[in-house]
């Protein structure tokens, strides 16, 4: 089986070697948009006119493609599925999960202004968390932080500690750029909030699709 992962940038790689690990016997290939990351100030347009060619060529070559991308998944899954008949496995920010395991009624999601925006995620807060504060950090610049290697632990200490003394008891990182961080912001949580983020939900949701593929109904 192979298995394409695509994202804007280096985030989603995270994403690939979590699949890579836990189905070693298949291919993964792994693509994204260097030129033109970050995709979290673009608009659903702009990154639809980016993503479309990319995702085509890239359905040539494999059976099934993870968007590890929460900006594009929450924004653009829906038109990009129709305009691309391989399956498209979507990621988005775990906001059930979270509003099921807050103990305080308080959540934090961590994300790009685009997906914050979509109504995808709206959708998202309106189905699951009714009931539950969510907290929506300023995270604007992780991602470029990330992907040039100049992340200021200083600066993600000042929103994970704000979230925290508002007391959030779950932290959502919803965008894979995070996950590159992940360890950095459990450190500074320090047992005040659990971390979530959906590399493991996104492989249960993959190993059902391939094994659709493989046995047709």
């Amino acid at each position: 089986m192979k298995i394409g992962v695509f994202d804007s940038g280096m985030g989603g790689k995270s994403v690939a070697n979590a699949i890579q690990k836990a189905l070693p016997a298949d291919e993964v290939i792994y693509v994204s948009d260097d030129k033109n990351v970050p995709y979290g100030s673009k608009t659903s347009d702009e990154i639809y006119k980016l993503v479309l060619p990319i995702l085509k060529d890239l359905a040539i070559k494999v059976d099934v493609i993870v968007v590890a991308c929460n900006t594009v998944s929450t924004t653009l899954i829906n038109p990009l599925r129709e305009a691309i008949k391989t399956p498209l496995i979507a990621m988005e920010p775990m906001v059930k999960s979270a509003a099921e395991q807050t103990d305080s009624g308080i959540i934090a999601v961590c994300a790009t202004p685009t997906t914050l925006a979509s109504k995808r995620y709206q959708w998202l807060k309106d189905s699951y968390a009714e009931g539950v504060t969510v907290l929506q950090p300023d995270c604007s610049d992780w991602s470029q932080m990330i992907e040039s290697d100049t992340v200021n632990r200083q600066h993600v200490q000042e929103r994970i500690e704000a979230v925290c003394q508002a007391g959030a008891d779950v932290i959502v990182l919803g965008c894979t750029h995070y996950h590159w961080i992940e360890a950095m912001i459990t450190e500074i949580a320090d047992d005040r909030a659990k971390v979530l983020q959906p590399e493991q939900a996104v492989i249960r949701q993959l190993k059902r699709v391939i094994k659709e593929i493989e046995q047709p109904a």
